[in-house]
């Protein structure tokens, strides 16, 4: 199944935050999914890492 990759504006709009929130959690808080760079000019975050860092969030 091919992976699926979504920006930081659909991040944004999932967890109810600015689109600029995923940029500074990626940098701070180490359990959270690093985007993975596309091209020069495009980074993504993995969907299925997402999720588990949702779930995981909502388990504690």
């Amino acid at each position: 199944m091919a992976e699926i990759y979504i920006s930081d504006s659909q991040h944004a709009a999932r967890n109810n935050v600015h689109r600029s929130t995923p940029w500074r959690r990626a940098k701070v808080a180490p359990a959270f999914p690093q985007p993975v760079k596309l091209s020069p000019q495009c980074s993504r975050w993995k969907l299925s890492e997402i999720e588990a860092w949702e779930n995981n969030r909502a388990a504690k």
